[in-house]
């Protein structure tokens, strides 16, 4: 049937959406990775934009190869958005090794933006995504740049040597991710039994954010999920609890009606509140 409603298309052009770039890898199967970071910023309204760190052969079975992008490719990228466009806020996943999150490092230095930092070290399947020899880098060059940091407990014990496995713990782990620079730290204690716990904290104020667990084995790209959405609503000029508490709630959505593909672990559902 054809669209007879004059208000059914808008006329003239919109006022434009806040801007949001991620610099992350890619993930063929769709359900992490720069892939999962724009479906994301979609869902939150904001535009959104894209700097490709890697490539990545993936499925639900998991990572079949991965090949990073040369330093100059990620620099031109990252320029030719930043320089033109302009940013509200960026988000970075994977970077793979020391050269591009030192690249990446630099260049979150000159932009005066809020920067989301999931340190992307292993993929849900438990492939390795990002080089032993880059972990100083991350530690002492990428985490100093954050607003907000959201390591996994895997992630945790990689920056700290710290094995998390109970809430209290949780505190500990904090305040050692705190002292590489970032100005807060979420927690992510989804690995631990119970209800989804997690802790958000610059040092001082400290927040627990907790959501039922679902009994739901679909739910590859939760940790890309999350930090793109904290990233869209800081974009959006939200402090960082509103965010947080937003993206929590928006993720919890996903991951409660994530479905099947092929023949292992299906992605989070990223469209969740549009069906």
């Amino acid at each position: 049937m054809p669209i007879s409603s004059r208000s059914a298309v808008p006329e003239g052009p919109a006022r434009a959406p806040a801007r949001v770039l991620t610099v992350a890898g890619s993930d063929s199967g769709g359900g992490a990775g720069i892939q999962a970071d724009l479906k994301t910023m979609l869902a939150f309204g904001v535009h959104g934009m894209s700097v490709l760190t890697a490539v990545t052969a993936q499925n639900s079975r998991g990572v079949q190869g991965a090949w990073e992008l040369p330093v100059e490719a990620v620099r031109a990228q990252y320029r030719s958005v930043v320089d033109d466009i302009g940013v509200q806020a960026v988000k970075t996943g994977m970077l793979a090794s020391a050269a591009l999150v030192e690249t990446v490092a630099e260049l979150l230095a000159e932009t005066d933006a809020p920067v989301v930092v999931d340190p992307v070290g292993v993929s849900k399947h438990g492939d390795p995504l990002l080089a032993a020899s880059a972990l100083d880098s991350v530690r002492e060059r990428l985490l100093p740049t954050a607003t907000v940091a959201t390591p996994n407990l895997d992630e945790v014990a990689q920056l700290t040597g710290l094995e998390v496995r109970d809430e209290k713990e949780m505190r500990r782990a904090a305040g050692a991710v705190l002292t590489f620079g970032p100005r807060w730290v979420l927690i992510k204690g989804g690995h631990l039994p119970g209800d989804a716990v997690d802790l958000l904290t610059d040092g001082s104020e400290e927040h627990w954010l907790r959501a039922p667990r679902h009994d739901n084995r679909h739910t590859h790209g939760t940790g890309c999920t999350l930090a793109s959405a904290i990233a869209a609503g800081l974009g959006t000029g939200q402090g960082v609890l509103e965010s947080v508490v937003a993206a929590k709630e928006y993720v919890t959505g996903a991951i409660a009606t994530g479905f099947p593909l092929g023949g292992g672990i299906g992605p989070v559902d990223h469209a969740w509140r549009f069906r």
